[in-house]
């Protein structure tokens, strides 16, 4: 590469950081992309940490050791990310997201890059000290949603089908309660290659009514003897209080609907909003 300005080296150093999140990167490695010295790469680093800490936009750690290098995590103050919720919670609860049969309209939020990536990280950080082996959603609308969560994570994405796939060869299968009143008798299979015993897993959805799919989630990790540290959904609704899934953590609580107004009332969780 042609010698760069340290203001070049800098912007290009934070660009890959940013955009491999939870990767350790080795000094040796920007060393030979820039052709510098490592008390060079080190004292970038230094800048940039600073910068990123000044801004409260992330953090980028050093890692010591003979594996060592440095590391770009996603970090969302809680005033930030209460910020981020409540503006999604407001395009949420816009006049005419209610849909026939009671459902709320998601799809563009659930399909934005910029929402997702945001809702993903903020899920993200809650896990850095305890990393799961990997993220699985039910398909299909939560599998933009659980693919940040695991790119900022920076672990596989394992999704669980109606039905397994030919091309994901053999499968474990289990019937599972789903619907509003769980009232629906429905399968889910996962491939046996896209897991293992003794790992961890963190489940994540788009959407918690009754917690049967969650449920279910749960029983097939169980099933496959993986430890579940966390299951992890965009909304879940007020009522019913009581999920089918124990423990489900939400980013977005729907309080009500409006049929006048075809509109929901979404709101920040609890748990996000600054003391």
């Amino acid at each position: 590469m042609e010698h760069l300005k340290r203001s070049e080296r800098l912007v290009l150093m934070t660009r890959i950081l940013t955009n491999t999140p939870n990767i350790v990167h080795n000094f040796a490695e920007f060393c030979e992309m820039f052709d510098v010295a490592k008390s060079t790469v080190s004292e970038d680093v230094d800048l940039i940490a600073g910068a990123m800490k000044l801004s409260g936009k992330g953090v980028v750690e050093t890692i010591s050791g003979a594996a060592g290098g440095v590391m770009y995590r996603s970090c969302y103050s809680k005033d930030e990310a209460a910020r981020i919720l409540s503006e999604i919670a407001k395009i949420l609860s816009m006049p005419g997201r209610l849909l026939p049969g009671g459902f709320l309209y998601t799809s563009d939020v659930v399909s934005d890059p910029k929402y997702t990536r945001q809702m993903g990280e903020i899920i993200a950080q809650k896990y850095y000290d305890n990393l799961p082996d990997f993220v699985l959603t039910m398909e299909t609308k939560g599998i933009p949603f659980a693919l940040m969560i695991a790119q900022a994570l920076n672990v596989p994405l394992v999704i669980a089908r109606r039905d397994s796939r030919a091309y994901e060869g053999s499968a474990v299968k289990i019937n599972y309660l789903s619907g509003s009143r769980n009232e629906k008798l429905d399968t889910m299979a996962i491939s046996r290659r896209a897991v293992k015993a003794g790992q961890k897993a963190l489940i994540a959805d788009d959407f918690a009514k009754g917690g049967g799919t969650l449920k279910g989630m749960r029983e097939m990790m169980t099933e496959c003897q993986i430890e579940v540290i966390g299951v992890e959904v965009m909304i879940k609704t007020l009522e019913p209080k009581e999920k089918l899934c124990e423990n489900v953590s939400a980013l977005l609580t729907l309080k009500g609907t409006d049929r006048l107004s075809n509109s929901c009332d979404v709101a920040v969780d609890a748990a996000y909003l600054p003391a």
